[in-house]
């Protein structure tokens, strides 16, 4: 990596010099690409099973959600750490500790997936017993639910292999592998739950077999298209200093996604209590802000790399510059998904949902949230930033801020008679915006206590 040439032949963007606003687009529409027609394919994975099993089994793979979501970032939680060692290891221009942070993250990543996967199997039926899954589904959701524990390992070989290209600047090969599997996913749904009358199990087993097979490719894309992944076997030894790096970052972070995993559990017995009709329209605005979140979730990751590149590199004014640029760009995009959700917000709803008091309680719902997008996007721009600064504290703290926050203010909120349901909207809101007053300082705090020399 000591020319130019050797970044290009690299497959791999340098962010340490050039345009940093151009350099920001082009890392994070890629994976904005990816991740919205990730969400596409989830839902046309819904419909699948929905109409073709049936309502039922539907509400049997929402119900095991919220906990897979749980395993799954206790894994990713791993990888983002390792990734953030790698962005700085190539910023500072040190291939071989670039080369090192790969296996070591390697090691540490499927080792956690391996022990998530043996506990969370155990654990199933315990779980959703305890979250009061109803009886005439608990069946399907343990079955849905451990396929995707005993297929934790071959998802997470995806999940790696992608944490690690976007650390390196490459957004595009994760790309490419994800549209694959999610074109995959779809075929071996129709297969396995229509064809073969798999049900829920089919729908995992279809998951994780295309989560694998995108795996597999791009470790394979990774080998012949990036040069640091190909590794001597020096490269192959631990070492402690990058172990307890990867560790120090990574831990918070799982622990971070995993409160907020079990403080959204919390947030959907409060939606429950108000009936049917409260509960599907959180679920269509639910849906509709996956969506809405993609763009910010993109901008943050193209920024954690930028930043860590530039750490590593010792380029404090260039970091600082990156922190207003993103600012301005997710201020545009608030802007423009405020104008959206006020204007056509029942039209929105409407896609999901054909009952009328649905789609009024989801139209008036989105209004309400749309009004805190730009805190919402601020959030993931001080994320980004302080994730790249490798600010291990950040993540943990954040973590509990938010879960104290969507445990406290629904209850108090939807108590108000004037507010009454509408309070768990207006709650959403105020949960990102004390999250995003709390990422401010911190990031401010933290640039004074450690500026770079």
């Amino acid at each position: 990596m000591n020319n130019g040439n050797s970044r290009k032949q690299n497959n791999v963007m340098d962010m340490t010099e050039g345009n940093i606003t151009k350099q920001l687009m082009l890392f994070s529409v890629p994976m904005l690409l990816g991740n919205l027609f990730q969400q596409i394919y989830n839902l046309v994975d819904s419909v699948v099973v929905g109409r073709v099993v049936g309502p039922n089994a539907l509400a049997a793979i929402g119900a095991t959600g919220s906990v897979t979501f749980l395993f799954i970032a206790l894994c990713n939680g791993m990888g983002s750490g390792g990734g953030i060692v790698v962005s700085q290891k190539f910023g500072a221009k040190d291939e071989t500790g670039v080369r090192k942070s790969l296996t070591n993250a390697a090691y540490l990543m499927m080792g956690m997936a391996v022990i998530v996967c043996v506990i969370s199997y155990l654990l199933t039926p315990t779980i959703l017993t305890l979250l009061k899954t109803p009886s005439d589904i608990i069946s399907d959701a343990i079955s849905y639910m451990r396929m995707m524990c005993l297929g934790l390992p071959l998802v997470a070989i995806y999940n790696y292999s992608s944490f690690m290209l976007r650390a390196l600047g490459d957004s595009r090969g994760p790309l490419y592998f994800l549209i694959v599997s999610c074109l995959i996913n779809v075929v071996l749904d129709i297969l396995f739950v229509k064809v073969l009358g798999m049900s829920v199990f089919g729908a995992a087993l279809a998951t994780v077999i295309s989560q694998f097979i995108a795996g597999a490719g791009c470790i394979v894309y990774s080998v012949k298209t990036n040069e640091f992944f190909r590794l001597s076997r020096e490269d192959y030894n631990t070492d402690k200093k990058i172990v307890y790096d990867t560790v120090r970052l990574g831990v918070p972070m799982s622990l971070q996604f995993s409160m907020i995993a079990i403080s959204c559990m919390g947030l959907q017995a409060v939606v429950n209590s108000f009936g049917s009709v409260a509960v599907a329209a959180f679920t269509a605005t639910s849906r509709i802000e996956q969506l809405v979140h993609q763009p910010y979730t993109s901008l943050g990751t193209a920024l954690a790399t930028f930043t860590g590149q530039n750490y590593g590199a010792r380029q404090d004014s260039r970091i600082k510059e990156g922190f207003k640029k993103s600012t301005i760009i997710m201020l545009t995009m608030s802007v423009i998904l405020l104008i959206i959700m006020q204007i056509g917000g029942k039209a929105i709803v409407s896609l999901f949902v054909s009952d009328s008091a649905v789609i009024e309680m989801g139209a008036k719902g989105l209004k309400i949230t749309s009004l805190f997008y730009a805190v919402l996007g601020m959030i993931y721009v001080t994320r980004g930033t302080q994730n790249g600064l490798g600010d291990a504290l950040f993540a943990f703290i954040n973590g509990i801020v938010e879960v104290i926050a969507r445990i406290i203010l629904p209850a108090f909120l939807v108590a108000i008679p004037a507010l009454n349901v509408y309070g768990i909207w207006w709650s959403a809101g105020l949960v990102w915006f004390v999250s995003a007053v709390f990422c401010l300082m911190r990031y401010i705090s933290f640039n004074k206590k450690h500026p770079m020399e």
